[in-house]
């Protein structure tokens, strides 16, 4: 159990990097929380500093749900886990999804940024990549279509969410994942905002220059 307690906090402490956060304070001197919609994540970086604060806060938040998902559980080792009755893969599957889970938790509720996060998209979608990577394309693949389409982020999360564990109930691929909640909770002001039609949109796909100029940075 220590070991299984071990990879939980270590994915807790990784997904807890605020990639916005520190990307606009580093580049920028700019805290994103003070701006747009207040929120950490790279989506608001995007709106506020620009496509290279973006860019960077998205890798790092992808790169903070593969490290938790598919390399911490195999550093500390799941030999001398409680095997709980499941076959070896089966174990691992749900240690891996665990360790996602912190990280996902992590960057949510950051202990480096007053517990003040994102919501948790990229990460997850960096710890499907990491236990799925063929089901997570198709997911990606419906996000980027309903991005391009109707130009609202938050519905492009939304049903790329939905869309993932209807695909792996459809493909029968490992098994059948039950949607996580909390992202469609951490969403629940977009989902309103949409319903009320005042949700905002992509107006543009070039690169964001940020809602602050660098005559105001």
């Amino acid at each position: 159990m220590l070991h299984l307690l071990l990879i939980l906090v270590l994915s807790y402490l990784i997904g807890a990097i605020p990639g916005s956060l520190w990307s606009g304070k580093l580049i920028y001197g700019v805290d994103v929380r003070e701006h747009g919609s207040g929120n950490a994540g790279a989506t608001n970086a995007f709106r506020v500093l620009g496509w290279k604060a973006g860019v960077i806060a998205t890798v790092v938040d992808l790169g903070k749900g593969i490290t938790a998902a598919g390399v911490i559980p195999y550093l500390i080792g799941m030999g001398v886990i409680p095997h709980w009755g499941l076959v070896p893969w089966e174990l691992q599957t749900v240690v891996c999804l665990a360790a996602g889970v912190a990280a996902i938790v992590g960057h949510m509720f950051p202990i480096y940024a007053r517990f003040e996060g994102g919501k948790g998209v990229n990460t997850a979608a960096g710890v499907l990549v990491a236990v799925t990577p063929v089901t997570t394309l198709i997911a990606i693949g419906i996000f980027l279509a309903v991005l391009i389409v109707f130009r609202y982020v938050s519905l492009a999360s939304i049903t790329a969410a939905v869309a993932f564990p209807s695909t792996v109930a459809i493909r029968r691929y490992l098994f059948d994942i039950g949607l996580d909640p909390s992202l469609l909770l951490a969403h629940r002001g977009n989902i309103r905002r949409l319903l009320n039609g005042t949700e905002s949109r992509i107006s543009s796909f070039r690169p964001a220059r940020g809602m602050i100029g660098k005559d105001e940075l």
